[in-house]
């Protein structure tokens, strides 16, 4: 009896292993296939080409709201669900900013996302010039009334966007923050790592409790400009924003399932954001991370048996000026201990260099199979436990859903990101292929598996320490 036990047992270990092999085997096989397939640059220059910028709210987001309906069908999705949402839509009106004294310049403005107009006619002022947010913020209450603040801080490239937060306090607390301090307009350094004229919007403080003042954007050569002059004499500029917004705007999540063939009830969520800015065509922001993700699970899909569990891509409707995280829970608040696992790309196309996954998976075999087949794509598995997955899935991961960042690298993003330059010529198609492959193999090795991150253990720190 006992020698039928292990015998039993050996075959069961066996026929565990051998499932696990093919598991490899297929993952490597959607690797190598992704790095030929067209499918995810179709998709990016179809959103960008035939619908344009997708601002929230206008007429071009319903047209991509009913073209991502349309792309999920034709390619196999099924369970295609469309989630409304309230969202307040903002325009963009006449922007105008120039540099009245000591001289005329043209300062060639864009306005922050979701910023409020000036009076008709616009705002002309002294200038009260910060080379950093800090420095401004040191002002006293009331220091600054009356005056047009320029925040000249500059943003620090780096791979893993690191300067972006920092220096990106300026956008979106600066027009609070100058505003507690008197100041009746506020314009920004671009949010920038080029040195273009070519000015960055992104969104900015809002809201009917908020106190706010008018800000815009200039170039990187026009705010270094404003700061040599501001060191040789007081400046006077006239600012102009004009736009409006709608009370009773609305906009959607969008998702469709490559359903489990075992498991279809647990679910992997991943995607991008359907809705960009309206200056560019949003190709790196974010119509690639939406044709990535929906180009990895075509590919699953396209396998002859499905993985056991369901890959659901989203299509996010409102992440510039926010909403899709909190609409996504709520509608999907009584199935969240269903969801094993979140990701979203939302940092362009740029290769994916390095991979995080929930604390406590290191070791585990899934974990460590796709390190393997994710090595020829020259990422590593970075030892710190994913965290912030993307805004669009905040939401669910402070509810306890799990998520993994596949981490690219976005040393040349903040060039173009928010911009006007934010065009289908950016995409760099090997690299965009490289992000298709490592999502897809990755997905599916998890898909197939029985891995729940939810039941691991954090590492110790003395067994992190020797690793």
């Amino acid at each position: 009896m006992f020698r039928t036990l292990l015998t039993a047992a050996a075959v069961s270990a066996l026929m565990v292993g051998s499932a696990f092999a093919q598991d490899a085997a297929t993952a490597e096989a959607l690797r190598d296939k992704a790095l030929r397939d067209h499918l995810a640059w179709d998709l990016t220059e179809e959103l960008t080409t035939t619908i344009g910028p997708r601002l929230v709210g206008s007429p071009a987001m319903e047209k991509a709201k009913d073209w991502g309906v349309a792309k999920l069908k034709a390619l196999g999705f099924t369970n295609i669900k469309v989630e409304q949402f309230a969202k307040p839509s903002w325009t963009r009106g006449e922007e105008s900013a120039w540099l009245m004294a000591p001289y005329a310049m043209n300062l060639n403005p864009l306005g922050l996302g979701r910023t409020v107009p000036t009076p008709a006619g616009g705002v002309e002022a002294e200038v009260a010039l910060f080379a950093t947010y800090a420095e401004m913020i040191a002002a006293p209450e009331g220091a600054l009334k009356g005056k047009i603040v320029v925040i000249t801080q500059p943003m620090v490239r780096a791979q893993d966007g690191a300067g972006y937060g920092v220096a990106g306090i300026s956008r979106r607390a600066g027009p609070v923050e100058a505003a507690k301090r008197g100041a009746i307009a506020l314009l920004i350094r671009s949010i920038s790592t080029s040195d273009s004229s070519v000015p960055h919007t992104g969104v900015t403080t809002h809201g009917d409790d908020v106190v706010t003042i008018p800000a815009a954007a200039i170039g990187v050569p026009e705010a270094e400009q404003l700061q040599r002059l501001a060191a040789k004499g007081p400046l006077r500029i006239k600012l102009n924003l004009q736009s409006s917004v709608d009370p009773k705007g609305v906009a959607w999540n969008i998702s469709g399932d490559i359903k489990g063939s075992e498991k279809p009830d647990e679910v992997i969520v991943i995607g991008g954001h359907l809705d960009s800015w309206d200056v560019g065509t949003g190709a790196l922001d974010d119509a690639t991370g939406v044709a990535i993700t929906t180009a990895a699970a075509k590919l699953i899909g396209d396998l002859p048996k499905h993985p056991r569990r369901t890959i659901r891509v989203v299509m996010w409707g409102s992440e510039e000026s926010g909403g899709s995280s909190d609409a996504y829970l709520a509608a999907n608040k009584d199935s969240l201990s269903r969801i094993i696992l979140a990701g979203e790309s939302d940092s362009g196309a740029d290769r994916i260099y390095s991979l995080k996954v929930p604390a406590g998976s290191l070791e585990h075999p899934v974990i460590k199979t796709a390190t393997r087949i994710l090595t020829p794509l020259n990422i590593y598995l970075d030892r710190a436990p994913a965290a912030h997955g993307g805004v669009d899935i905040t939401g669910i991961e402070g509810a306890g859903v799990p998520v993994i960042n596949l981490n690219q690298d976005v040393s040349r993003y903040f060039d173009y990101h928010h911009t006007a330059d934010d065009t289908l010529n950016k995409v760099r198609p090997g690299e965009l292929a490289q992000n298709v492959a490592a999502w897809a193999s990755f997905l599916y090795l998890v898909a197939d598996s029985d891995i729940d991150f939810r039941a691991m253990k954090p590492a110790t720190a003395a067994a992190a320490a020797a690793h």
